[in-house]
């Protein structure tokens, strides 16, 4: 005897999502055919990638002084922006928390944030460039503006997960305020905060690679301009040394969260 436990299915049949599916993959269809995306053009694409790669093999670290030069301002620039950028994060996540801070206060600083998350680095670099003009210091200001979005937004949310019932009786005791943020507050979130700098300090160091693009500082405008040369060995020399700069700031951030983490 079948009973109603074993015909049952793990997925319910729902027509509407199979036609929704099938919609989904007309629609990837019709995209892939209006951008003229063959499977010819695909074949083609892998014949010139190989032949790309084959023209970066040896790589040529012959100019190494100037590799190393900008790989050192590269990280100037991701050091300085993290720096300012985590240090003017922490109060404006603060004045964010709803469970914490007045609606007038939580309003504003939720409002910058939305604002320092709203474009790529790459336009905020072209904005920068545009209003200070060549250099690193585009570089640091966009990157700010970056660990700002990225490390306000984290840091709001997790202090609003927070227990409010030591915070609730530090205030009954008539703690004053900051002593509630310095012994209520902080002790729950700092865990929290040091892994998300330490992934911000991360994220500034691979994008500080890239605003160079764009003239911002740091080694992506020797990236690019090797490229603009079909300088492809020495290309092949900036990729690996930019891989290893990323692998070296990786073990550092280990290292400060096993520190803090102790």
């Amino acid at each position: 005897m079948t009973t109603r436990t074993e015909t049952r299915t793990p997925f319910k049949p729902n027509w509407l999502a199979r036609l929704g599916w099938l919609g989904v993959l007309a629609y990837c269809v019709y995209a892939g055919s209006s951008l003229d995306f063959t499977w010819a053009r695909f074949i083609e694409g892998l014949a010139n990638g190989a032949k790309f790669l084959g023209e970066m093999v040896p790589p040529n670290f012959d100019r190494w002084r100037l590799l190393v030069s900008n790989l050192i301002e590269t990280v100037e620039i991701a050091v300085i922006a993290s720096a300012f950028g985590i240090a003017a994060s922490l109060p404006i996540g603060l004045c964010g928390a709803r469970n914490l801070m007045p609606e007038w206060m939580t309003w504003p600083a939720r409002t910058l944030i939305a604002i320092c998350r709203s474009f790529h680095p790459v336009i905020f670099a072209i904005l920068f460039v545009k209003a200070v003009g060549f250099g690193p210091l585009a570089g640091i200001l966009t990157l700010i503006f970056l660990s700002i979005g990225f490390i306000g937004k984290l840091f709001c949310e997790a202090i609003e997960e927070i227990s409010l019932k030591p915070v609730e009786a530090m205030k009954a005791a008539g703690a004053p305020f900051m002593s509630v943020l310095v012994f209520g507050v902080l002790p729950q979130v700092f865990n929290r905060f040091i892994g998300f700098a330490t992934y911000q300090f991360d994220a500034n160091l691979r994008n500080s690679t890239m605003v160079g693009i764009v003239g911002a500082g740091g080694i992506g405008g020797t990236l690019f301009a090797a490229f603009q040369r079909f300088d492809y060995d020495f290309l092949a020399a900036i990729l690996i040394a930019i891989i290893a700069l990323i692998m070296v700031s990786e073990y550092i951030s280990l290292k400060i969260k096993a520190i803090f983490n102790d």
